[in-house]
């Protein structure tokens, strides 16, 4: 949702083009510190803190530490749920959930205790404020307060991702109403300056591009963290975090699909390699609006003319498996197969060629500064080659990249052709589909795909609690995806870590994203 959004891999200019590439060792970079400390690598800098407006799994991360929520995902290998912020979480009827905070969470700077009043504020900000990932809320009508610490959760109709996406993720983290009031008039988005804190950590110094400190919160009551402070190093290059870590720069990672048999054989010393199956989809879009890509025939050959496994060869080593649509396998709607067979057929894809009228055809394909995105691109060129279409390869920096597509960030988005892109996900089949709603054109659904029935059910899926019945509606919405013509789903990666054992023992949702709050150090 995602945010982006998403985890939308808005994968930055790290250390890897900044300090490493200018030969500046890390050990330089990252200052000694007194106390048990944590050095982690993130896929990309922060850009946003603001919860309510929040983009990218990387950002969450932080917020995970300077913040509190009603609820939170529990580590492990099943996706869950458990109290952080809330007593006690209570659904009274399908559109009513009851919540009570517990008592003595303080916020920072002389901002009080959290109370009910600033959960309301927190949670109705992201409507009013008509945030990008408004949808998070679905439905969300008001909050009710019933007293300092009770309040009811009002929803217009139900909403079955609450529970998965809403309340445990991004827009659930509770900011103070005097705080952002005070910092931002009108209570919006106040970006990368948070007010004041409420979670276990602080941010207590930012290196745009080289470090994220985060240092313990000397106002926190509850349980304590096992570090005194987290360093989290931006590299956008995962070849560059696997050297660091490699190095001793880096204590915990996740690393690429391609290296994978090669550390499980042969792992660095100390080190517990972890295989976790990945939530994020890859995959090929077309802008439908671009002049060259009207024709859903021309759109149609280009999906034929894909062929996902040699990809696979090619950018993943093998290691990747074929996807069969946006939503991953164990999650509510996966598909068993797509509509268009993995390996395509060049065949068909001449014949929709020749349906257009087209014998000539060259395009651009946009892909991120990261080396297996860049390798798709150039195995798409490749591809799309043997059935007479001439594709150029542009490769861009993440701060050209992420807004390729958006309306708000000028004219771009009218030269986009062809994209490889790649988004992150929370396990409910709602955050992947709600962004290629008609409403997300020119905002993040950059295909500019459209279709009533699709937004139909994206709306109807999220009040059904049968998961069968639920999931029948997410198999019609990625076939009705994948017969526009406008999308070739790839695959959802993996995503292996590894840490080191002899300084942490490392806490990790189901797909293998860090939960800071649950490392803890191993005695020396």
């Amino acid at each position: 949702m995602k945010l982006n959004r998403r985890h939308f891999l808005q994968a930055g200019a790290g250390l890897g083009a900044g300090i490493i590439a200018s030969g500046l060792p890390l050990s330089q970079a990252v200052w000694a510190a007194e106390g048990k400390v944590l050095k982690a690598r993130a896929y990309s800098d922060i850009d946003k803190l603001d919860p309510g407006f929040y983009q990218n799994a990387y950002n969450v991360d932080v917020m995970n530490c300077i913040y509190t929520k009603l609820t939170r995902y529990k580590p492990g290998s099943e996706w869950g749920w458990e109290l952080e912020a809330a007593e006690s979480v209570e659904q009274i009827d399908p559109t009513h959930i009851r919540f009570r905070l517990k008592k003595g969470i303080n916020f920072t700077g002389g901002f009080g205790e959290m109370t009910a009043e600033d959960v309301k504020f927190s949670f109705e900000r992201v409507i009013q404020h008509n945030s990008p990932v408004k949808g998070d809320w679905g439905p969300l009508d008001r909050i009710e307060i019933e007293d300092d610490h009770t309040g009811v959760i009002v929803l217009k109709t139900p909403f079955v991702p609450l529970w998965n996406i809403t309340l445990p993720y991004g827009c659930g983290h509770i900011v103070s109403k005097k705080a952002v009031t005070k910092a931002v008039a009108d209570g919006g988005d106040f970006g990368m300056k948070p007010p004041c804190y409420s979670g276990p950590y602080v941010l207590s110094d930012w290196k745009p591009n080289q470090l994220v400190l985060l240092t313990r919160n000397p106002e926190w009551k509850g349980p304590r963290p096992g570090f005194d402070e987290i360093h989290i190093l931006p590299m956008s290059d995962i070849k560059t975090a696997e050297r660091a870590y490699q190095a001793g720069d880096i204590d915990f990672t996740d690393f690429s699909l391609d290296s994978l048999a090669t550390l499980k054989d042969s792992p660095p010393e100390n080190t517990k390699i972890e295989e976790k199956p990945s939530l994020y989809y890859v995959y090929i879009g077309m802008n439908s609006d671009h002049p060259k890509l009207k024709d859903v025939n021309v759109r149609k050959a280009i999906q034929w003319a894909i062929n996902v496994p040699q990809i696979m060869d090619a950018a993943y080593s093998g290691q990747a498996q074929v996807a069969t649509g946006l939503i991953a396998p164990g999650l509510v709607g996966h598909r068993e197969k797509a509509l268009i067979p993995p390996e395509g057929d060049l065949e068909k894809a001449k014949q929709y060629l020749e349906k257009a009228g087209i014998t000539e055809l060259s395009l651009t394909i946009d892909a991120l500064n990261v080396t297996t995105f860049s390798t798709i691109a150039e195995m798409v060129q490749a591809q799309l080659s043997q059935i007479g279409i001439t594709v150029e390869v542009n490769v861009q920096d993440s701060g050209s990249f992420w807004t390729i597509g958006m309306e708000s960030e000028g004219e771009r988005w009218k030269d986009m052709q062809l994209i490889v892109q790649r988004f992150s996900m929370v396990p409910d089949p709602y955050y992947a589909t709600t962004f290629f709603v008609r409403d997300q054109v020119g905002v993040w659904n950059w295909e500019r795909f459209r279709s009533e029935r699709f937004d139909e059910l994206n709306a109807k899926a999220v009040t059904v609690e049968d998961p069968q019945e639920r999931a029948k509606m997410y198999y019609e919405m990625q076939d009705i995806m994948e017969d526009s013509g406008s999308y070739r789903f790839l695959t959802h990666e993996g995503s292996p870590i590894m840490y080191r054992t002899a300084q942490l023992e490392a806490e990790t949702r189901p797909d293998g994203r860090p939960l800071y709050l649950g490392f803890e150090p191993k005695s020396a």
